[in-house]
């Protein structure tokens, strides 16, 4: 069994349109965006991400906007929620804040004991916001938000499977422990976590299968804290029979990837070096970044990309 995974890194879900996912995260859920650079696969295409103040591992949403993108279709073999924690007692100012954000999909309801807000993001993506006793992780109050009920990271991210028991293995594998179950949900978390610490996977055997799209979660990330944990959690995946791709630089992390049992696009990443590599902490997600090797097509993608504040 492995130790070095530490919870949630980050999340990545693909998006319809730039200017309006922008203002989603950082006006009606008040986080920081920390990063504007693009696709490194797809140049003409953003990949935005919002977080805390210094996007945090455990706290970081990221987003593939395509202009015009089809809605996806939910369905089993996806990430089908994503949710936040919140302090407790925040709940009713966020069902306010969200009601007055014209939020889609708002209602409210409990799971293992604690109580939730749900509601969808501009493409139909499904959140949710936790009540969280305890939860020490600073959070970013700089969008209007106060600190009474700012965001502090993940919470969890919900696997929606037709079969839960191989996925249920492979987490159990990278660290994670059962710790209840609830209805056709069962929760799994990792002990000494970085605060993003569940994995709930939603049994779903009858469900049809998931047809990925704008508001689609594209994969998960969890968190390692450098490259050489990275590289024991590689070679032991691969010695169990999972086909992992070689380390990829993602300039603000390093990455691998491979697909589980029940279809689930799974990254490790490791915390370092963080997104301040290229950009003073104070003006994080300012200026467009590219990658180096996208850097020569930066006056063309700065005419062709959709102009966001």
């Amino acid at each position: 069994m492995l130790n070095q995974i530490k919870g949630l890194h980050h999340v990545t879900s693909l998006a319809s349109s730039a200017s309006r996912n922008n203002a989603f995260f950082t006006d009606a859920l008040g986080l920081r965006r920390v990063k504007k650079t693009v696709n490194f696969d797809a140049p003409d295409v953003y990949h935005l991400y919002y977080g805390d103040a210094q996007g945090t591992p455990g706290s970081v949403m990221t987003y593939f906007p395509f202009p015009q993108a089809a809605r996806g279709r939910p369905g089993t073999g996806e990430v089908g929620r994503t949710s936040f924690s919140v302090p407790e007692g925040s709940l009713d100012a966020w069902a306010d804040r969200l009601s007055t954000f014209e939020t889609a999909g708002l209602s409210r309801d409990t799971r293992f004991g604690q109580d939730r807000v749900l509601f969808d993001g501009p493409d139909g993506d499904a959140f949710a916001l936790i009540a969280t006793r305890d939860d020490e992780r600073a959070p970013w109050t700089g969008n209007g938000v106060n600190e009474d009920m700012a965001i502090r990271g993940f919470h969890s991210a919900d696997m929606r499977l037709r079969d839960a028991g191989a996925s249920a293995e492979l987490l159990r594998f990278m660290g994670y422990e059962e710790t209840g179950k609830d209805g056709d949900v069962t929760r799994f978390e990792v002990p000494g976590g970085n605060g993003a610490d569940a994995i709930d996977i939603e049994t779903l055997p009858g469900a049809a299968h998931a047809a990925q799209g704008a508001g689609s979660v594209h994969h998960i990330a969890f968190a390692v804290e450098n490259r050489a944990r990275q590289l024991e959690v590689r070679e032991a995946l691969i010695d169990t029979g999972h086909a992992v791709t070689p380390v990829i630089d993602r300039d603000y992390f390093w990455a691998i990837y491979f697909r589980t049992p029940g279809g689930v696009l799974f990254e490790v990443a490791t915390n370092e070096p963080g997104f301040d590599i290229d950009e003073d902490t104070a003006h994080l997600g300012e200026a467009l970044k590219l990658p180096s090797q996208h850097a020569h097509l930066r006056d063309k993608l700065e005419r062709i990309l959709e102009p966001i504040q």
